[in-house]
């Protein structure tokens, strides 16, 4: 232990900052991003519907990968529902996207049984987790902008309050 009187005060200090750097990497981090444009991107839907990003642009869209064996995915998801059925009517589009390493059954399974409202699709070949960046964590989640642009990105589960202000703020724009 150190005599130094202001050690305690620097250990403080250094503690508090560290504590403040592991519960933003605990959290979902989010980034704003500007000028990226969105991959121009092709998906099947599990029920064979094809899904172009570029066919969207004049909506908002979310896209967000997920896995059925990622349990902050499985937490996020209801919300997720909730979000599109909320906004979905004013313009809101989602695109799930299933990871590679998922098993096609279980996304079908899960899908079905929980009765997604929004498109599901499977990255068989990894390609779209490639072209938006090589992403790799779940639940990582894209807001596009009516332009096709990617505004956010979300990685974990998002704060939803911000989320619906950003899909609120670019509804109306």
């Amino acid at each position: 232990m150190s005599s130094d009187p202001q050690f305690g005060s620097r250990k403080s200090t250094t503690l508090i900052a560290l504590a403040a750097a592991i519960a933003m990497l605990a959290g979902a981090a989010s980034f704003l991003l500007r000028d990226q444009h969105a991959p121009d991107l092709a998906l099947t839907s599990i029920e064979g519907k094809r899904i172009s990003l570029a066919e969207l642009k004049g909506q908002v869209v979310l896209v967000n990968f997920w896995a059925t064996s990622c349990s902050i995915c499985v937490h996020e998801m209801p919300k997720m529902v909730a979000t599109y059925e909320h906004y979905h009517g004013q313009g809101l589009e989602l695109v799930a996207v299933a990871m590679q390493y998922d098993a096609p059954a279980y996304i079908v399974d899960y899908a079905s049984s929980r009765k997604l409202p929004f498109p599901v699709t499977f990255d068989a070949k990894g390609e779209a987790a490639r072209k938006f960046g090589d992403v790799d964590a779940t639940p990582t989640t894209f807001v596009l902008d009516k332009k096709g642009d990617i505004i956010a990105r979300y990685v974990g589960e998002p704060d939803f309050a911000a989320l619906d202000r950003l899909i609120e703020t670019q509804l109306k724009a």
